[in-house]
């Protein structure tokens, strides 16, 4: 099959984003497929394809962390997109991108498949000042009703996309898709000891703590703010457990400032931006994964840190039920005393004990990886070309997936 992939936002850029349709990409191309990407590039004036990219004149937008938005018409995008000659279509973005992707559907009959990864209420906030946020959820709701009233599958990491679209008032089923893991990269095997030691002595992390880490863009729909009240709350200086928090964002400086007030900025660690590549580096120098998110559909950071065989402490969240199993590879926690329990219950387990429930934590992901991805969507991919060939109306089909 032709598949393109539609996302506004890829490599170089790292987020979960790339990641999904990176992986998505890589999976369907090792199943044979031919894939071509269709992305926004602030630094080009031009179309051009390069290595199965085709890369488009996008307008950087600031407040989306400098990201670029295309314009959501082009002769020349639809021109290119006829000579690959696609058949299927699969959005990942909403935006210039994402749009042009219907136009240029409608334009070749070709199904669309789309995929909500962002629950957009939790981030109005980037565009628009508080007053204006109840008119732009209005808007936003609008114009998702318009976007997946002209597709023909939607997916999403989790049942949380089914309620989002539920809330938004539009009547479509949802095909649970979970999110890939970059397996090859997130293994023991590229772990480097030394690097480890290093970072260890940079984040001044000693043998004897407890490091608990969280990983992830600095919004506040990430919730760090209860996170690091919890953790102001419970834990003593005796206890020898640490914080880190590994990543950058717009809510960074005010967090350093709340962890200042609750007098634990001595136990709370800003990494700052870290490279995606050096992340399988920086996991292993904690020994528990912890988020009080609920905003997150099923998080590809705490996926990555599994991936490396840290259990992770997870706020209930009913809908992302099944990600987090206790016991099996990590704990659910609903209050900050039950967040405590369960870091103290690691830090007093026996040796043998954190080494089997570490190898428990990467079997739980094992069929997380980009194959498994590829897999799911093509199930979706094949039924509706054979509905095309079939010269059938194409209808939306449900292929729930659980981990």
């Amino acid at each position: 099959m032709n598949i393109a992939l539609f996302t506004e936002t890829y490599l170089p850029d790292i987020n979960g984003v790339v990641t999904h349709v990176k992986s998505l990409r890589d999976g369907l191309v090792a199943a044979g497929h031919n894939v071509l990407v269709v992305t926004s590039d602030k630094n080009t004036r031009h179309h051009y394809i390069n290595e199965g990219v085709l890369c488009c004149p996008a307008k950087e937008i600031k407040r989306f962390y400098g990201y670029g938005v295309a314009w959501p018409k082009s002769k020349t995008r639809l021109k290119m997109l006829e000579k690959f000659n696609p058949d299927i279509i699969h959005i990942h973005n909403e935006f210039g991108i994402g749009f042009s992707a219907l136009g240029i559907a409608k334009k070749l009959k070709v199904p669309v498949v789309y995929t909500l990864h962002t629950m957009y209420d939790d981030y109005l906030y980037y565009v628009a000042p508080k007053p204006l946020i109840p008119v732009m959820k209005r808007i936003s709701h609008r114009y998702l009703k318009y976007l997946t009233k002209r597709t023909n599958a939607i997916t999403g990491p989790s049942l949380k996309v089914q309620e989002y679209l539920n809330d938004c008032g539009i009547a479509r089923e949802v095909n649970v898709v979970p999110n890939p893991v970059d397996l090859d990269t997130f293994k023991l095997e590229n772990v480097d000891a030394g690097k480890i030691e290093e970072n260890k002595r940079k984040y001044g992390i000693k043998d004897d703590e407890l490091v608990v880490c969280f990983c992830g863009r600095l919004g506040k729909e990430k919730s760090v703010d209860i996170l690091l009240d919890y953790f102001a709350k419970e834990v003593k200086r005796e206890d020898k457990i640490k914080l880190m928090i590994i990543g950058e964002g717009p809510a960074r400086k005010d967090l350093m400032e709340q962890a200042k007030q609750l007098n634990i900025d001595d136990l709370v660690i800003f990494t700052g931006k870290v490279m995606h590549y050096d992340l399988v580096n920086i996991y292993p120098c904690a020994q528990l994964y912890v988020t009080t998110s609920l905003s997150d559909t099923n998080s590809i950071s705490m996926l990555e840190a599994m991936a490396l065989g840290l259990p992770v402490i997870h706020r209930l969240d009913e809908l992302n039920a099944g990600q987090v199993v206790s016991g099996v590879n990590g704990y659910i926690f609903t209050n900050s005393k039950e967040m405590y329990k369960y870091m103290l219950e690691y830090k007093n387990m026996p040796e043998e004990d954190k080494l089997a429930f570490k190898y428990s934590v990467i079997e739980s992901v094992k069929k997380s990886g980009q194959d498994t991805l590829a897999k799911y969507l093509l199930e979706i991919y094949e039924r509706l070309e054979a509905d095309k060939g079939d010269g059938k109306k194409r209808k939306t089909h449900i292929l729930e997936v659980r981990q």
